[in-house]
C-alpha cells in the first residue's frame, strides 16, 4: 500500500498544482528564513552595539561586524537542517491543492471534501512549523552526542512528524478532525513507516525540496487505501 501510494503520487510530479504549491512553499521558506536571519542579526546587533570597550584594549569596533559574519554562517549551518522541516510545514498550509489533484486524478467518483477554512490551515501550519522547528533544534543537540546515529534519528524524527501531519491533514478533508485523529492513532505504525521512507530523501539537496508535495500526495492515497479496509468496519 506505501510503495504504490508513492508510486503513484511520483507518476503525478509533472501536474500543474504541485507546481505551484512547490513554488509557494519554496518562496515562502525562502522568506522566512531570510526574516529570521533579519531578525536575528538585527537583536545580536542591538545587543553588541556599534562597538565594545575592553580593560587594557581599548575600544574595539570589529565586533559588530563579527557578529554578523559569524551570525551568517550560523544561519546557513541551521538551515541546512531546517529548510525542509519549515518546506514541510508550510506546504502543509496548501495541501489541499495537492490533495484535490490526487482525487480528481485517481478518484473522481468521490463528492468534493470540505475546503479546510484559511485562519485554520494557518493554524496548523503554525503548530506544526513550530513543532518542527523545536524537535529538529533539539535534534541537533542529540546528533552531536551520537554522531553515528544522526542520520537515522533525523529520518525517525522527521518521518513521525511528517507522516503524522499530512496523514492528519488528509483525512481532515473528509473525515473532520476528531475521526481523523482516531484513524491515524489506529494506523500509526503504518503511517510512521511511510513517513520515515518520505524522510530518508530528504538528506539528499535538491530532491528534498519536493519531497513536502510526493508526501502530501502519498498520503492522500494512504488515507484512501486505509479508508478502503472492509476490516475497519
Amino acid at each position: 500500500m506505501i510503495f504504490t501510494s508513492f508510486f503513484k503520487a511520483l507518476a503525478q510530479t509533472g501536474d500543474p498544482r504541485f507546481r505551484k504549491v512547490l513554488l509557494l512553499g519554496i518562496g515562502l521558506t525562502l522568506a522566512l528564513l531570510v526574516a529570521v536571519y533579519a531578525g536575528f542579526l538585527g537583536l545580536l546587533q542591538w545587543a553588541a552595539g556599534d562597538s565594545v570597550e575592553f580593560w587594557l584594549i581599548g575600544e574595539v569596533t570589529w565586533i559588530d561586524d563579527l557578529l554578523g559574519w559569524g551570525s551568517f554562517f550560523l544561519m546557513i549551518i541551521l538551515s541546512a537542517f531546517l529548510m525542509v522541516p519549515v518546506a514541510s510545514a508550510i506546504t502543509s498550509m496548501f495541501l489541499d491543492e495537492v490533495a484535490r489533484a490526487v482525487e480528481d486524478k485517481h478518484y473522481p467518483a468521490l463528492p468534493a471534501a470540505t475546503k479546510t477554512p484559511l485562519w485554520d490551515a494557518v493554524r496548523d501550519t503554525l503548530n506544526f512549523l513550530g513543532i518542527l522547528i523545536g524537535a529538529n533544534v533539539l535534534a541537533i543537540v542529540v546528533y552531536a552526542l551520537f554522531p553515528p546515529a544522526a542520520i537515522f534519528i533525523f529520518w525517525a524524527l522527521n518521518g513521525y512528524l511528517l507522516g503524522m501531519e499530512y496523514f492528519q491533514l488528509a483525512a481532515m478533508r473528509r473525515l473532520g478532525r476528531e475521526k481523523a485523529t482516531a484513524l491515524r492513532k489506529q494506523n500509526r505504525g503504518t503511517i510512521w513507516f511511510a513517513g520515515t521512507l518520505m524522510a530518508m530523501p530528504l538528506s539528499l539537496p535538491l530532491v528534498n525540496l519536493i519531497i513536502p508535495i510526493l508526501g502530501a500526495a502519498t498520503f492522500t492515497h494512504i488515507y484512501h487505501a486505509i479508508e478502503a479496509r472492509p476490516q475497519r468496519h
